[in-house]
């Protein structure tokens, strides 16, 4: 029997209790500083599955010291990390299979249908927050394992499972992975593609703006200068800008993407007092980064931006900018990559039709990965981007199943080995 006809045979089989598990994670909340829970069910699981199994609370003190680190704390004794590892017989390429257990929160409660929690299936689809980004990914991962294991399939290289916290936040488990030696020839992600291949992710920053007025009477508002009115020649700026950016940007992979590195304003505060002309005013936002650029030359080109802005108060009076919070670094890999080559063709394999390719919208842990691992990585995965940090998230179970046939297919074909 052919490797793929075992592999649909048991996937068929197991798919009810896959599906079970994958209810028991979404029922826990794993939002920042509560992934224990979840973690224990992932270790036990590979632990059940004959992985070798490492799970530890990462060094916040090592990890701060890193250029890469992000993240808004640096005590992570709430939140351990988990890696899954089955070891090849050291003649084949290794590879890791990456995926962040941390989840966004559920946000307003009135705007989900069901509890954000509940794991609930309706018509295919299992409801709850995390479902799309990234549990049911994960399980992929997981159910491509087990699938290899359990149809008596052994490997010639090493194969990681990541299940890491932090990423919603910059990185810090994924990073503490890398700097605890997973790292591997290349990586593939289960980030919410809606079954859409990423070579190619874009990274992004926060950065806070501080536009500076003059206060007055409201009375005599001519005698002050507004903060407010200032700030929309800065958000001119910052909108041109943009422009300006993306213009830049000729990788094919992009095409279908309306802006590939987008500049966000996202909050804004200013001013105390109705009769008072507003002296400040803050803006918050996140810039994108594209493959070809550092974080370094991204921040110079916004900063330089903004401080020549043509306008004399703010000739004067330079928007101050300060980048902070969270960061994802950009990552790419060729599309001739052999392991792009790989999963392209077990895609047309189980789907029978040719992928969609094109860059990622949106930051992943692909970037840390592939600059501070040296681990280049796909991001490709079961879930709808559509509905990820949304209310009434979901994922379809069938896509889930699929993703999981394609991921064992090329586990085997990467790393090699026998059946």
């Amino acid at each position: 029997m052919l490797l793929k006809e075992k592999l649909s045979n048991w996937l068929l089989k197991e798919q009810d209790n896959a599906i079970r598990f994958l209810q028991e994670t979404v029922q826990e909340a794993s939002t920042t500083g509560n992934e224990a829970g979840v973690q224990n069910l992932i270790a036990k699981k590979l632990h059940d599955m004959g992985l070798e199994v490492d799970m530890w609370h990462p060094d916040g003190e090592e990890l701060a010291r890193h250029p890469y680190f992000c993240a808004s704390r640096t005590n992570f004794v709430s939140s351990p990390n988990v890696v899954g590892i089955w070891r090849g017989k050291g003649n084949g390429r290794s590879l890791v299979l990456n995926g962040h257990i941390d989840v966004v929160p559920e946000g307003d409660l009135n705007q989900w249908d069901d509890h954000p929690y509940s794991g609930k299936i309706i018509d295919g689809k299992l409801f709850g927050r995390g479902s799309t980004d990234m549990k049911g990914g994960n399980l992929s991962l997981l159910l491509a394992i087990q699938a290899l294991k359990e149809t008596g399939t052994t490997l010639d290289g090493d194969l990681f499972f990541h299940s890491v916290i932090e990423e919603e936040s910059g990185g810090a488990g994924t990073l503490a992975a890398v700097l605890r030696g997973y790292t591997a020839d290349a990586a593939i992600i289960p980030e919410p593609t809606n079954m859409k291949i990423f070579p190619t992710q874009q990274g992004s920053m926060w950065f806070k703006l501080t536009i500076k007025g003059k206060a007055a009477h409201g009375g005599t508002r001519y005698e002050g200068v507004s903060a407010i009115e200032k700030t929309a020649l800065v958000l001119e700026a910052v909108k041109a800008l943009e422009t300006k950016r993306n213009k830049r940007i000729t990788d094919p992979l992009y095409s279908d993407i309306p802006i590939p590195v987008p500049i966000n304003v996202g909050r804004i505060s200013g001013g105390n007092w109705p009769s008072s002309v507003p002296d400040t005013v803050q803006l918050e936002g996140r810039i994108g980064v594209a493959p070809d650029e550092t974080l370094e030359e991204v921040k110079r080109e916004l900063e330089d931006y903004l401080s020549n802005i043509q306008d004399e108060w703010l000739l004067e009076h330079p928007v101050s900018v300060e980048w902070f919070g969270a960061q994802w670094l950009p990552g790419s890999i060729d599309t001739d990559h052999p392991l792009m080559n790989t999963l392209i063709k077990n895609y047309e394999q189980v789907k029978k039709e040719r992928p969609i390719i094109e860059a990622s919208p949106w930051g992943t842990d692909g970037g840390l990965l592939s600059q501070a691992g040296n681990t280049p990585s796909i991001v490709f995965g079961p879930g709808v981007t559509a509905v990820a940090h949304y209310p009434n998230e979901y994922i379809e179970i069938s896509k889930i199943i699929e993703a999981a046939e394609i991921i064992a297919l090329t586990i085997y074909d990467w790393c090699g080995g026998s059946n």
